[in-house]
């Protein structure tokens, strides 16, 4: 698939997923069969329900099918959608992302140092964690991505 139809879905979802209150976290379109497959992974705060991914469906294939009226990406072929959630492996790189993840175990590095804590806060200029007992905070530029660690309760 070309990075130029990639590019060119984009701009046409991304407005529409923010006009529904979401966030574009991901886009991938790849061939399958003589169907191009479009994913598509949302996140909002507060994570994402099936309503809300029947929501975000509606709104993709909305303006799928007008861009498709003047000559759009999927004109003269057809594609399936797929919309869903990012899943906690996906690593946390955006502000947002952190701020979801509020109270949850992390793994990620600050600077060289590679860290396990909890996150008690995220702002825009960066975090908080709790790690072995002690408060830590780190600006955005100094995190990796960091990793939800998986807690069985």
């Amino acid at each position: 698939m070309g990075n130029e139809r990639q590019a060119e879905v984009e701009a046409i979802l991304a407005p529409a997923v923010a006009k529904v209150g979401f966030d574009l976290e991901g886009l991938q379109v790849t061939k399958a069969g003589r169907r191009l497959l479009v994913r598509v992974l949302v996140d909002k705060d507060g994570g994402i329900s099936l309503d809300d991914v029947a929501v975000v469906s509606k709104a993709c294939s909305k303006a799928l099918d007008e861009s498709d009226s003047t000559g759009g990406p999927f004109a003269d072929t057809p594609y399936t959608l797929e919309v869903s959630s990012p899943g906690v492996d996906r690593p946390l790189t955006e502000p947002r992302h952190w701020r979801r993840n509020i109270g949850r175990l992390v793994a990620v590095h600050i600077g060289e140092e590679p860290v396990a804590g909890r996150v008690t806060a995220a702002s825009e200029r960066g975090i908080e964690l709790e790690a072995d007992g002690v408060r830590r905070s780190a600006t955005y530029a100094e995190l990796g991505p960091g990793k939800v660690q998986i807690e069985l309760r």
